[in-house]
């Protein structure tokens, strides 16, 4: 079986929909006039970076996913289920037929003006713990005004609460063993929290008067990550609260694998669902199957170590040693596929990022190079085709081990260095502390 999902906030950019815009001129007329603006301006020049403010942002996404969507219809066999993250759910439900397109914006539009009315507060991503040591982390340090508001993937999540309580909770993150990334979102406030309830209150309202039609395929909701009922007013409700309820973006997606989906495709311009429907898959695969009871579960076999992913290695190197020194910790949770113009400085990022590459393999690398490769993905899919580099590019298969010194803070200390969870200048920082 075969679902679509569709990306929300976050994803736009300058661009966007530029290959659709010409291909459904009817569909660009009908937003205009619900916006009283041109959306093919807003998408392709950005015009006062206006993509970068919530109340542009998620009509411009909302009508993208819709070009998609259409493309799809042409392009692309039936869904057997839809999906959305956050703001895509719209993108889903509008593709089911709750509501027509321009029903569809006009609650996307009132519900990015209410949204963006509650602007105290942010959100930060937390990747590479699980959600309980995430929630003890948050009991054990008071930060009792910060929630989960997105369960992206096994070990990603997305917290959400006051700007002053993220900042100091971030470098007690940063030093919890695992973690790969305490990284802020650019939102305008505090979404998918409590915080968001006045906001949500007022949106019931104006989904009170909204006709919502029977679906004709079955949309899984943000919620609950179930399917949406048929009934009409379970999704008006649903719709209200997810503005102040987390996003169960994992547990959708395994509800729709143990529904016997196999192929998920994201429509959209991005590819940051689709990585993490792969994590979320991978895990499910790798997870041992249940015993029907205790006596009968099987002895579990000792398993060989597996190969090492010189192409997931080399990815995680250009993350971790060629981006981070350059933009931070963001780079620790920047989407593999997403093109580097995303890190919002200018065309000089190409000439940096080459001369980062050059020192970490060893060998010259050109701007161009990074030009025309411009993810981490593409750049480390090109860099295994160059016999130079490939030596230079590929994991360790046994790094040396570190010198075990008496305080084994400092031995710690150091192994968060060695596999990234540190930088080198905060390492020293903290050895130095010690001292």
């Amino acid at each position: 079986m075969r679902c679509y999902v569709f990306p929300g906030q976050g994803t736009q950019k300058k661009g966007m929909g530029r290959s659709l815009f010409g291909r459904f001129p009817d569909l660009r007329r009908r937003a205009d006039r619900v916006l009283g603006y041109p959306i093919e301006e807003l998408c392709l020049e950005n015009p006062e970076r206006r993509l970068s403010d919530t109340a542009y942002a998620q009509p411009a996404i909302y009508v993208v996913n819709a070009l998609h969507w259409s493309a799809a219809q042409e392009d692309l066999p039936p869904a057997d289920f839809l999906a959305g993250h956050s703001l895509g759910e719209y993108s889903a439900l509008f593709a089911a037929g709750a509501f027509d397109f321009e029903t569809g914006l006009t609650l996307v539009r009132r519900r990015a003006e209410l949204m963006s009315q509650v602007s105290d507060g942010a959100m930060a991503a937390v990747v590479g713990l699980s959600e309980q040591i995430v929630q003890e982390t948050l009991e054990q340090h008071g930060a009792t005004g910060v929630v989960i508001a997105n369960y992206n993937a096994p070990e990603q999540f997305v917290l959400s609460g006051s700007r002053e309580e993220l900042a100091r909770i971030k470098p007690v993150f940063e030093q919890v063993e695992g973690v790969r990334g305490f990284v802020p979102v650019r939102v305008s406030g505090p979404f998918h929290a409590p915080a968001m309830a006045p906001a949500a209150d007022r949106f019931r309202s104006l989904l009170a008067s909204v006709e919502v039609g029977e679906l004709r395929t079955p949309v899984i909701s943000n919620v609950t990550g179930r399917p949406f009922d048929p009934d009409a007013q379970e999704v008006r409700d649903l719709l209200a609260d997810q503005i102040a309820r987390p996003v169960r973006w994992t547990d959708s997606i395994r509800y729709l694998r143990d529904a016997g989906v196999s192929a998920f495709t994201e429509l959209g311009e991005s590819k940051v669902l689709t990585s993490l429907i792969d994590r979320i898959t991978t895990a499910m695969d790798a997870a041992p199957d249940p015993a029907p009871d205790a006596e009968a579960k099987p002895a579990r076999q000792p398993e060989e170590e597996p190969a090492p992913d010189p192409r997931r290695a080399l990815i995680e190197r250009i993350k971790r040693e060629i981006l981070q020194p350059e933009i931070g910790d963001e780079a620790l949770a920047f989407d593999e596929d997403a093109s580097f113009r995303q890190l919002g400085l200018n065309s000089i990022i190409y000439v940096r990022l080459a001369r980062r590459a050059g020192t970490v393999l060893g060998v010259p690398i050109k701007p161009d190079v990074i030009f025309q490769h411009r993810s981490c993905a593409a750049l480390a899919d090109h860099l295994l085709t160059r016999d130079d580099i490939a030596g230079a590019a590929a994991p360790e298969a046994s790094p040396a081990p570190l010198r075990e010194y008496r305080d084994e803070r400092v031995t710690a200390l150091l192994r968060d260095c060695a596999d990234g969870t540190l930088t080198v200048d905060r390492t020293i920082e903290a050895i130095r502390a010690l001292a």
